[in-house]
């Protein structure tokens, strides 16, 4: 049975190990921090904490390390998951409210995130099966080149060139935006995708030959929208953090690369009290990320759940990075049911 001070010594042995990198004595324990008692009785508590499993000595040194148990035990009681700073908070306000559309905004949350945290940032996009088609425009470029912008309604944007064989005037161009809008408005993706199987239904007469080549490209637009995938920034941080693995960092990046292993890690893990869900270490192996620990929270945009987060070495300021992954989801759901 661990005593309530030998977890108060698990606790400062995780935060001072994290900010120095540096296996942690009892004789440090006791001149940083006021516990009123002396090196031998904390030399005890870090005792049994070694019999617990959740500190280890990394060698012969007298200092201790947390293991990825010891981080468990931190993050699930110890952790102090304060608000993030009024500087913080404004941050996010100042660097998202610019965005112009979903594509953008996600852009931005991942970048904004790695310079808060000092990790890898993930976002996951919406699944958007819920989302449907609320307008579709077709811009003129050249007389012979269209864009095809496609909008949902929950902000999403998707554009596409399509290049055409001869001219099309502008009423007739107004009239295919029309007949397409009202054929596949409020339509959500799936039935779009099932509409845009037999195009015949939703053009004007006298333009066969222009109206498979625009359903051809929406159709494109409207898978784009179905599929997973996640939007990844700050990677050079893995490498600032290289000394955190016990080897080459080269398959942490290759696993991180697999979007794949990373959404499906990102389903399998359960949200907290405090709205957000850690993986840590060995937890992590089955995906090939046994050093690392992963911190996800949701957001919701146009009633689609997704979710973002970061990624790094176990070694990692776990009350920080919670409170800024919290913190930016919030505002990232708020901001996109604005829109």
């Amino acid at each position: 049975m661990v005593s309530d001070r030998s977890l108060e010594v698990l606790r400062v042995i995780v935060q001072d190990y994290v900010a120095s990198r540096e296996p942690v004595g009892s004789k440090s324990i006791v001149e940083r921090h006021s516990f009123g008692v002396s090196a031998a009785t904390i030399r005890n508590d870090m005792a049994l904490l070694e019999e617990e499993e959740l500190i280890a000595a990394p060698h012969t040194s007298s200092g201790r390390i947390p293991t990825d148990k010891g981080y468990r035990l931190f993050v699930d009681h110890l952790s102090d998951l304060r608000p993030l700073s009024a500087a913080g908070r404004q941050a996010i306000e100042t660097f998202l409210g610019q965005s112009a559309d979903l594509d953008e905004v996600l852009a931005r949350t991942v970048r904004l995130l790695s310079q808060l945290t000092h990790q890898v940032a993930l976002v996951q996009y919406p699944s958007l099966n819920r989302a449907t088609v609320r307008h579709i425009e077709l811009v003129p470029l050249t007389d012979r080149r269209l864009l095809s912008v496609l909008i949902t309604d929950s902000g999403r944007v998707e554009q596409r060139v399509i290049d055409l064989a001869h001219p099309i005037e502008e009423p007739r161009l107004a009239e295919l935006r029309s007949s397409i809008n009202k054929a596949l408005g409020g339509l959500g993706m799936a039935d779009a995708a099932l509409a845009l199987q037999d195009p015949s239904g939703i053009g004007p007469e006298g333009l066969q030959d222009v109206v498979p080549i625009v359903a051809r490209t929406l159709a494109e637009q409207v898978g784009a929208n179905r599929q997973d995938r996640l939007v990844m920034a700050g990677a050079a941080n893995l490498v600032r953090t290289e000394e955190d693995f016990t080897g080459s960092i080269f398959p942490v990046l290759e696993a991180i690369e697999e979007q794949v292993v990373l959404l499906r890690l990102f389903g399998e893990m359960a949200t907290d009290q405090h709205g957000v869900s850690v993986s840590i270490g060995r937890e992590n192996a089955s995906f090939g990320l046994e050093e690392t620990s992963v911190l996800t929270s949701g957001y919701t945009s146009g009633g689609e759940l997704a979710r973002l987060g970061v990624l790094g070495p176990t070694r990692m300021d776990y009350s920080n990075n919670m409170a800024a992954v919290r913190a930016v989801a919030r505002y990232l759901s708020r901001l996109l049911g604005e829109n």
